[in-house]
């Protein structure tokens, strides 16, 4: 149980580098052309019509703003990685603690710790258990009150499912109509923590990532 920081901090940096190198490069090699086309314009001008100095000045002006634009981009880019980072000396009391998230989450045999939330005006709640490939593989009814439940990984005729991932929504009826399908909230310890230019991401066991963001709720690992 890592919290890889350093590493992905690290990795970060290099990859800004590249890029800002990259970003770098590109506007030299437009500022070089830009200067080459105003050059070949002005030696090829109509002698009796010049180029006035305001429009010069103003094509000047307009690239430098481009050329600025790229520069401000790549240092909210990096700005946004290292607070991403940031965040993951936090984080690492969460290690090996149990997330809720409406994710999918890793069936190993034991069970899994629900949290359904039918609408409140449901007659009838039923918990639908899809696998990995999106097939439903179970189905259940509910208690319309919600709350925790325990599910045991078991298929609609009661026979043990495989170990996998599974993911899980209530669908909420009132009558024989569906009025709502929701998703499912669902307990998973939490392996890793990663930070990046996009956010810092949870490893959950069988390695499952979701946002840290995504965490509604959070235990000790039972």
């Amino acid at each position: 149980m890592n919290v890889t920081g350093t590493e992905t901090s690290a990795g970060s940096s290099t990859t800004r580098s590249r890029g800002e190198a990259s970003a770098d490069k590109a506007v030299t090699s437009d500022y070089e052309t830009f200067l080459r086309m105003l050059t070949t314009q002005l030696q090829n001008q109509d002698p009796m019509n010049p180029m006035e100095s305001d429009d010069f000045a103003m094509q000047l002006a307009t690239f430098s703003g481009v050329e600025q634009q790229v520069k401000t981009n790549e240092i909210l880019t990096g700005m946004g990685a290292s607070i991403g980072v940031m965040g993951l000396s936090e984080l690492a009391g969460w290690i090996g603690r149990e997330a809720e998230v409406e994710a999918p989450a890793w069936f190993d045999g034991a069970p899994l710790t629900l949290s359904p939330k039918p609408s409140e005006d449901a007659d009838r709640a039923v918990l639908v258990v899809r696998n990995a490939a999106g097939a439903v593989v179970a189905q259940e009814d509910i208690p319309i009150g919600g709350g925790q439940m325990e599910w045991a990984g078991a298929d609609s005729s009661g026979q043990p499912l495989p170990k996998g991932a599974y993911s899980f929504t209530v669908e909420s009826y009132s009558g024989d109509q569906v009025t709502d399908t929701s998703k499912v909230g669902v307990y998973a310890e939490i392996i890793e923590a990663r930070g990046g230019s996009s956010g810092t991401l949870l490893v959950m066991k069988g390695g499952i990532e979701v946002p840290a963001s995504a965490v509604t709720a959070l235990r000790d690992a039972s």
